[in-house]
């Protein structure tokens, strides 16, 4: 049998083959696939073609029909045949994709988790720019994707820029918005894109005027990548100027010009370190552990030296965090990053986390208003905290707020009551205090300036232990 199917993204042909390939006891070297338009070397069958099973019946479970809708978007031609193995074998082996070392399965489960990855990076990174004025204004973005993502990706945009008639080009398939429904249309290339920016210069300006070097290390994006960040065209020359004031190296040709240097005296274990928080951040991407990755931009995942002796958790990204990607740079960062200046803590010296790594929130019209994560979805991130622990290995965990209690002792703690003292906890040291943002909601302005004291002194209790590990050091 040589199956059909309409597009690269086509599942339900695919679901629909497959489960009547399977009811005709078709075997999987029986049966090629391909998309209608490719290079055709045999005669396509109709799968209606096939006579009717209706005795025979056969379940595969839900978790594989959604790791299946992910894989089928990935760019592999083996994937339709991969996926068809699967539900051929799961017929006889129900518990089959609990088998993480099956080839076929830990195959499926990489595909899936790059596709996610490309969508969390197509939300991340996709910037619209206008083209036209006033009411004929249409905003235009241009992006490359690693598989075949966009129609997935599509309705975020639509979500997030409701109120905004747009287009999404890339070079496979194109979406548009009216402000009522998502077409799909072919794609384009990338010459053909509209060039008037009104705002590109300005955002230029701008970007030239935020830009941190650690920043983008810390984001850690593959030079394949950069295509699809608005600052492309400009990240070279500025990330080479910092290089020069730094002392630094920064060669065209290099793969990760954000890469930490290599010194003579610099011991193997801190470079293993390095690559484990790097490996830790990219696995957390396409991390589906609870629901809140459906409606967040990104995961936002921990910041800092890889040799921290401070370990600050916090609850949750808030907005800001969401769309920046990196954890607290809103208002309650601010508030945090003005505490540590006073509590004699450098910022650059600790790492900075949080307990749930995705924004869980209710939308109000365009406003997304914070909601605090339940018990499950502390307990499914919690993964990613005990992960990060073991990697940094810090004298000090700083937990802010009940949540960030909740994940690092692993059960609910009343900040009260344990705020202010050192506890002990599997033989790391824990400070309990409070979360930044709830100082913000304080409504009285003395209130407000006493509990901003008690928290500055609370961080006075890291800052010591800090200098204290440096004087040894």
């Amino acid at each position: 049998m040589h199956i059909m199917l309409d597009n690269d993204t086509d599942f339900e042909g695919w679901r629909k083959a497959a489960r009547r390939l399977a009811l005709n006891d078709m075997t999987p070297s029986d049966v090629t696939w391909a998309v209608r338009g490719d290079d055709e070397l045999f005669a396509a069958s109709g799968i209606d073609d096939l006579p009717d099973a209706p005795h025979a019946t056969f379940n595969v479970p839900a978790s594989f029909v959604e790791l299946a809708r992910a894989a089928i978007l990935h760019r592999k031609d083996e994937r339709f045949a991969l996926l068809y193995r699967l539900v051929w074998r799961l017929r006889s082996h129900h518990d089959l994709l609990h088998a993480t070392t099956d080839p076929d399965v830990a195959e499926v489960h990489a595909m899936a988790r790059a596709v996610y990855r490309d969508i969390d990076r197509m939300h991340a990174q996709l910037r619209f720019r206008e083209v036209g004025r006033e009411h004929k204004a249409h905003y235009i973005a241009w992006f490359e994707p690693e598989h075949h993502i966009v129609d997935a990706a599509a309705p975020f945009f639509a979500s997030r820029y409701a109120d905004m008639p747009w287009s999404i080009l890339t070079p496979d398939i194109s979406a548009h918005w009216d402000g009522h429904a998502i077409s799909i249309a072919s794609g384009v290339a990338k010459s053909d894109v509209p060039t008037e920016e009104r705002l590109e210069e300005a955002w230029r300006r701008h970007y030239s005027g935020i830009f941190n070097p650690a920043r983008l290390k810390a984001m850690e994006p593959p030079q394949a990548y950069w295509r699809n960040l608005p600052a492309d065209s400009i990240i070279r020359p500025l990330l080479e100027d910092a290089m020069r004031m730094t002392g630094g190296d920064c060669a065209p040709g290099t793969a990760e010009p954000h890469a930490p240097q290599q010194q003579q005296d610099t011991p193997m274990a801190r470079k293993d370190l390095s690559d484990g928080i790097a490996a830790l951040r990219e696995e957390a991407a396409a991390c589906r552990a609870c629901p809140l990755w459906k409606d967040a931009t990104q995961t936002v995942f921990g910041e800092g030296p890889r040799d921290a002796s401070v370990m600050l958790v916090g609850e949750q990204p808030g907005d800001k965090e969401d769309l920046a990607g990196h954890p607290f740079v809103g208002p309650a960062g601010q508030m945090l990053d003005r505490a540590l200046e006073e509590a004699g803590i450098d910022r650059a010296k600790v790492y900075v986390t949080n307990a749930v790594k995705h924004f869980k929130f209710v939308p109000r019209g365009k406003i997304r208003l914070h909601q605090k994560p339940s018990t499950p979805e502390i307990r499914a991130c919690r993964q990613w905290y005990e992960r990060e622990l073991a990697a940094i290995k810090p004298d000090l965990v700083v937990a802010l707020g009940a949540t960030a209690a909740q994940s690092v002792l692993g059960k609910i703690t009343p900040v009260n009551k344990s705020r202010g003292r050192l506890l002990d906890h599997d033989g790391t040291k824990v400070l309990v205090t409070v979360h930044p943002s709830y100082l913000l909601r304080l409504p009285d302005e003395e209130a407000k300036a006493l509990e901003y004291q008690r928290f500055v002194e609370d961080l006075k209790i890291a800052g010591s232990l800090l200098r204290g590990a440096a004087r040894a050091a």
